[in-house]
């Protein structure tokens, strides 16, 4: 099993949803970085559940940083956050064992593992464990932002209704930043709302597509080929649960689109190089342009639903119903919002690293 991500700077990510604890090991941040552990809880909060559009299972999130930080900073050597598992029900999932959830990867585990996984809540599988994700992004997100870099993702569209576009990076990215539901248009959010209550009225789900803006980052990051912006960070992306597509810049609708419509022309601003527009999402050749960054991932609607559904009981042999019970949530993009800004924050350090050192990021 592959847990850890990154090159000059790695994250390994350990437990599972219904263990003693979820968690995550930082490595190869430099001694001297500050560590603001009143972010990392704001970040964790972002994370939470909200109300009626959300799972009823809510944690605490009380963290512990075990190694690698001292007075503040980081020492250097590796850095494990834990953080406890306190309101877990795992009878919801012992009386269904075997009967593969539709959307999950209750099955797949099961092959994969010889019957030997935690099926609890989906065990290492779960999005529970994107807690520890977020708890060490936190450290990069703060870094970045030192470094005049800044995250902001906003719901591009739920549930087929459409937010406002980004118009002003810096503002817009402050907003978000202590938004817990992370749109730019109050109407928009409005509408998101009702909409998922209605599908959790139904005993359904929704999902959405997320797009992120990413600013500061110098020209001349990233690699050619099989370390370039775009390859880096969809790799990343893709292993948040529930990410199904990733685009940069115009993405897709490329395809529908001249050379002459998608090519951004170049042009001097105040003495620096930047282009009129921005469809290639600020990555020419893999390769930070200065411009803004931007890339969007669809998230797929919750397949944890009440529903009833066929399946297979892989242990049977038999095709079976399933209506899933338990505390699940009818819409997860606005909670992974800030996953995708912890992936991002990750990504970016670990790129940045490799132009720069790692003693840069101090």
């Amino acid at each position: 099993m592959k847990n850890t991500f990154g090159n000059n700077v790695s994250v390994t990510l350990f437990g599972e949803s219904h263990g003693a604890a979820v968690g995550a090991v930082i490595d190869g941040l430099p001694a001297g970085v500050n560590v603001d552990e009143s972010f990392i809880s704001h970040q964790l909060d972002l994370r939470r559940p909200i109300g009626k559009i959300s799972t009823p299972r809510h944690e605490a999130d009380k963290f512990s940083i075990v190694s690698g930080v001292f007075n503040g900073k980081t020492t250097g050597t590796p850095i494990c956050v834990l953080i406890p598992n306190e309101n877990t029900k795992s009878g919801d999932y012992s009386k269904k064992y075997g009967k593969a959830r539709p959307g999950h990867a209750d099955y797949t585990a099961y092959v994969k593992y010889n019957g030997c996984e935690d099926y609890r809540g989906g065990g290492h599988f779960s999005g529970r464990i994107t807690a520890g994700l977020v708890a060490a992004g936190a450290i990069a997100v703060d870094l970045l932002k030192n470094k005049g870099i800044y995250i902001g993702t906003h719901i591009k569209k739920c549930a087929g209704v459409n937010d406002e576009p980004f118009t002003d990076y810096k503002k817009d990215t402050e907003l978000l930043s202590v938004a817990q539901f992370p749109v730019l248009g109050e109407a928009a959010k409005n509408e998101m709302i009702s909409a998922i209550e209605k599908a959790a009225e139904e005993g359904d789900s929704v999902g959405g597509v997320l797009e992120t803006a990413v600013t500061g980052v110098p020209v001349g990051v990233g690699e050619p080929w099989f370390d370039s912006v775009e390859s880096v960070i969809a790799h990343a992306l893709f292993s948040i649960p529930a990410i199904k597509g990733v685009e940069f810049g115009a993405g897709f609708g490329c395809a529908d689109m001249r050379g002459s419509q998608m090519n951004d022309e170049f042009k001097l601003e105040n003495g620096a190089i930047t282009t009129k527009t921005n469809n290639n999402g600020g990555i020419n050749g893999g390769i930070a342009n200065g411009m803004p960054i931007i890339f969007s991932c669809a998230v797929k609607p919750t397949p944890s639903i009440s529903k009833t559904q066929n399946t297979v009981d892989f242990i049977s042999g038999e095709e079976v119903s399933l209506s899933v019970s338990g505390r699940h949530d009818p819409c997860i993009v606005h909670r992974a919002r800030v996953v995708v800004d912890s992936i991002a924050a990750i990504t970016l350090c670990d790129l940045l690293s490799q132009k720069f050192g790692t003693d840069w990021l101090v």
